[in-house]
């Protein structure tokens, strides 16, 4: 299954769009390494103030894509973890607002996207969860750090280890999530929010 990063200009914002052709974007590595280049190229854009990335109705991310995984070597897998790492930093340090828009799933090296984003907008039907530690995995995207930082050590540890699924209301709740709101209202929430941001950053 595919996914294709569709880079749009909306009322000077940047919009990144993850687009699955099942519905269910999943994370390349020539993916990841173009999203990387769209946010570099956002610090170098005067005119734009941010960005938001979104998926589709289905999912926000559903992690990397395993048939590609399961075809890496030990070394390609390891350069792939490192290139996870490199890309999230880029979106964690970018000088312009990153907000993540999200609906349906947000899972596994999804939600390591999400928590690099400065802002996550949820609509209720939001799912988050880190799937990896039932099949004795754990991402290496830094996503281990970035949630233990943002709900407290306790909760992040029982997501990684049990796969614990949040609904929307559970993540807001815990600090994951900036706001819920209706899904037709969620990109242009997304946008309002990263214009305000840029604003608070610039003053």
């Amino acid at each position: 299954m595919s996914t294709r990063l569709l880079a749009a200009p909306h009322e000077g914002i940047l919009l990144l769009t993850l687009d699955g052709n099942d519905g269910l974007p999943r994370l390349t590595r020539s993916l990841l390494a173009e999203l990387g280049s769209q946010i570099e190229r956002l610090a170098t854009t005067p005119e734009s103030p941010g960005c938001v990335i979104t998926g589709s109705d289905r999912a926000f991310a559903v992690g990397a894509d395993v048939n590609e995984l399961v075809r890496l070597s030990p070394a390609e897998a390891f350069d792939f973890s490192r290139e996870g790492q490199r890309v999230l930093r880029i979106i964690e340090q970018s000088a312009k607002p990153v907000v993540a828009a999200i609906r349906g799933y947000c899972m596994g090296g999804g939600l390591d996207l999400a928590l690099a984003c400065h802002a996550r907008i949820a609509s209720p039907d939001a799912v988050f969860a880190h799937p990896g530690g039932t099949l004795g995995i754990l991402t290496g995207w830094g996503g281990t750090q970035r949630l233990t930082r943002l709900i407290g050590r306790a909760r992040a540890l029982e997501m990684l280890t049990t796969g614990r699924t949040l609904d929307a209301k559970e993540a807001r709740e815990f600090g994951l999530l900036s706001e819920i709101v209706s899904s037709p209202q969620l990109t242009s929430t997304a946008f309002d929010r990263s214009r305000r941001m840029l604003n608070l950053i610039s003053h």
